[in-house]
């Protein structure tokens, strides 16, 4: 095994097989930067045709690639472009091209033997930086480590979760302790109380903390033993914080109470008259649906805020027109629906287990007030007093999910819910879906909430399918 100096500059030089495997491995490589050859470009430009998987993702780097090279002009591009990063220091993704490159002595000209050339050259050119071949390809590792030069195999096979991606929404304090500061302890602010009829505002001054933003949870724990607040407000030197209610134990909604705070602060997202737009992203299994329909028929059938719930999602990853498709526009997305009706059917179970989903009369009274669209059927309507719910989001793209958040009419609150690592869609990456898109756009407007939920509810399997595949 080639060693290298772990502490110089790190230059990775990426193979196509790395980012046939992964579209998103460019951005798996934290501060350090990221090298394209010009074989690799071409690689992929011969890739990109048919409808095989390998061509789709060939088109979708290509997609990637181009995103970023037309934010930044050519002298940006020789100097690396920088590649986008939530949070902590980026590396810069940077093109290899060699007019004169010469074959390396007794290796035919073949792609794999030229990304192996380029590498060497990049080595010789800058001997202050551990430049590191990364490939899939156990044979084209052997011919490097043959030549001594430092190789890798790619082992991020993770796929980007919600947090990679999109704020998470909170800001959840561990409790004062020998080893960590609490709430309070963090904060080095003066704090007046204020109630006004029903409601408790807590205005902050001082200087705020620079993750906080607009429409976000504050707690001071998981569980929020004693402080759990929305940002109302917030500037440099002052915040005005609401007090959340409580929906674990007494108070509910629609019989669903919340487990710890990301819970909570959701139902008061999906409850609260003032957040027109709510978008939740989560795992599989931590109740997303659920607790949207929860709060969905609670405002609907009891307070009657709302005169219809509109339930959509994509119905098929290509993107196929359902219109091609026999029966109604229902009975087109019914094989898309099983999430609804599972929900349904764990909502409407009483304290025997029984469910009453399957009663005909509770069909019909439901019925009447859900309507199942496809976002096809839904251009160039108006959505007045309605609960919409966008169902898996992140499968749409930023165009198609504007499509449908410009329906809004009058009360109308719009509901998106998904999971960046789950993506179907084949050209959609998740720093490039709709979901992260409108996330992104929407973080400063008080009218709308984020939150990634973290605890798996569904079972210790579904957990553990989560954590470890």
């Amino acid at each position: 095994m080639v060693r290298f100096d772990k502490k110089a500059t790190r230059l990775y030089v990426l193979d196509t097989n790395v980012l046939i495997h992964d579209p998103t491995a460019l951005y798996h490589f934290d501060e350090h930067d990221v090298v394209i050859p010009m074989t690799v470009l071409e690689e992929l430009d011969k890739h990109k045709n048919g409808i095989r998987e390998i061509a789709r993702t060939a088109r979708q780097i290509i997609r990637t690639l181009s995103d970023l090279t037309n934010q930044v002009d050519f002298q940006e591009i020789q100097q690396g472009i920088i590649i986008p990063k939530l949070s902590g220091e980026a590396g810069r993704l940077r093109f290899l091209c060699y007019q004169d490159l010469k074959p390396l002595d007794n290796m035919e000209d073949s792609p794999d033997n030229r990304i192996l050339a380029e590498t060497c050259r990049l080595r010789e050119e800058r001997p202050d930086a551990s430049v590191v071949l990364v490939t899939k390809d156990i044979n084209l590792r052997v011919k490097a480590a043959a030549l001594e030069v430092p190789v890798e195999d790619y082992l991020n096979d993770r796929v980007f979760s919600d947090s990679d991606t999109m704020i998470e929404g909170a800001k959840v304090y561990v409790p004062a302790g020998q080893d960590a500061k609490g709430l309070w302890e963090s904060l080095n602010v003066e704090v007046k109380v204020e109630r006004l009829e029903n409601h408790t505002f807590y205005q902050l001054s001082g200087i705020m903390p620079h993750d906080w933003h607009v429409g976000m949870l504050v707690s001071d724990s998981e569980n929020g033993a004693e402080f759990e607040a929305i940002v109302r407000e917030l500037g440099p030197s002052s915040a005005r914080l609401e007090l959340l209610t409580n929906y674990r134990h007494h108070t509910g909604v629609w019989g669903v109470h919340a487990h710890d705070s990301r819970q909570n602060f959701t139902l008061n997202l999906l409850m609260d008259p003032e957040i027109d737009l709510v978008t939740i992203a989560g795992n599989a299994g931590t109740g997303k649906t659920f607790m949207t329909l929860a709060a969905a028929f609670q405002q609907t059938l009891d307070f009657k805020q709302f005169e219809r719930i509109v339930f959509t999602r994509v119905p098929v990853p290509m993107g196929e027109d359902i219109g091609f498709l026999p029966g109604t526009e229902e009975e087109k997305m019914s094989p898309w629906m099983g999430a609804f009706h599972d929900n349904m059917d764990n909502l409407l179970r009483n304290e025997d287990g029984e469910s009453s989903w399957d009663n005909d009369a509770t069909r019909t009274l439901i019925g009447s007030r859900v309507q199942i669209r496809s976002p096809g059927f839904m251009r160039g309507r108006t959505l007045n007093d309605t609960f919409l719910i966008i169902d898996e989001a992140q499968n749409f793209t930023p165009k198609q999910l504007k499509s449908l958040v410009t329906r809004a009419g009058r009360n109308t609150k719009i509901v998106c819910l998904g999971n960046v690592g789950q993506i179907d869609t084949p050209y959609l990456t998740a720093n490039t879906c709709g979901m992260a898109a409108v996330v992104e756009r929407f973080r400063d407007w008080p009218h709308a909430g984020h939150i990634t939920l973290t605890s798996v509810e569904r079972s210790r399997l579904a957990l553990a399918a989560e954590e470890l595949l």
